[in-house]
C-alpha cells in the first residue's frame, strides 16, 4: 500500500511538473501593449505649446554659366589665339627671376584672361638673352617660367593648367645684340597648348 500511495504522489508530482513547464511556454515573455490615447475632446495644454511646422522654402534653381564665353577669342584656332594672343609676355632685370610690379600687374590681366577662359591650359616658355652660357641660361628661364607660373597659381590659376619650359638664349625674340634687344629676351612667354 505504501507502495501505491508513493506512485500516486509521485506521478502527481511529474504531473504537476508538467504542467508547471507547459504554463511556462519557454522563455517568452508576455506581450505588453500601450493603451490607445483617451479621444482628444480638443486640443490638450501640452499640444497647443508646440509650434506650429514650418512652411518649405523653395530654392532658387541656379543655371550655371557657362564655362566658355561665345566670342571671337573662344572660337579663334588655336595657331590664331598664339599670333594675337591675349596673354601679354613678362620681362625680367638682367640676370634675375624676380618678378617687379609691372611683371606681376601683367600676370594679374593674365590670370584674368585665363579665369575667363578657365578651359585653356597654357606652357610658360623661360627665355633669357646671349649673354652666358647655354646651360646658365637653361636653368635662368627655367627659374622665370616657374617663377610667372607660381604667382598665377597664386592668383588663383590651377598648376595643372600651366606647364613650364625653357629655351633659354636659344629663341630670341629680337636678334640684336644691344641692350633693348636683350631687354626684350629676357622674358616669360605665354602658349595657349589646349581648349
Amino acid at each position: 500500500m505504501m507502495r501505491r500511495a508513493f506512485l500516486r504522489v509521485s506521478a502527481a508530482g511529474l504531473l504537476l511538473a508538467v504542467v508547471l513547464i507547459a504554463a511556462c511556454g519557454g522563455n517568452e515573455s508576455p506581450v505588453v501593449r500601450p493603451a490607445p490615447p483617451p479621444p482628444d475632446s480638443g486640443q490638450s495644454s501640452a499640444a497647443s505649446n508646440l509650434p506650429a511646422p514650418p512652411e518649405p522654402v523653395e530654392e532658387p534653381i541656379v543655371v550655371p554659366a557657362e564655362p566658355v564665353p561665345d566670342d571671337a577669342i573662344s572660337s579663334a584656332s588655336l595657331d590664331d589665339l598664339n599670333r594675337n594672343s591675349p596673354l601679354s609676355p613678362v620681362f625680367f632685370a638682367y640676370d634675375s627671376s624676380d618678378l617687379d610690379a609691372v611683371s606681376q600687374e601683367m600676370l594679374t590681366q593674365n590670370s584674368e584672361v585665363l579665369k575667363t577662359y578657365s578651359t585653356w591650359s597654357i606652357t610658360i616658355e623661360g627665355h633669357a638673352d646671349e649673354r652666358g652660357s647655354a646651360e646658365y641660361n637653361l636653368a635662368l628661364g627655367e627659374r622665370r617660367a616657374v617663377a610667372a607660373q607660381a604667382y598665377l597659381v597664386s592668383l588663383g590659376i590651377s598648376a595643372d593648367r600651366v606647364r613650364t619650359v625653357s629655351y633659354g638664349k636659344e629663341f630670341p625674340f629680337d636678334p640684336g645684340h644691344s641692350e633693348e634687344a636683350w631687354a626684350s629676351n629676357r622674358r616669360a612667354h605665354f602658349v595657349i597648348t589646349g581648349r
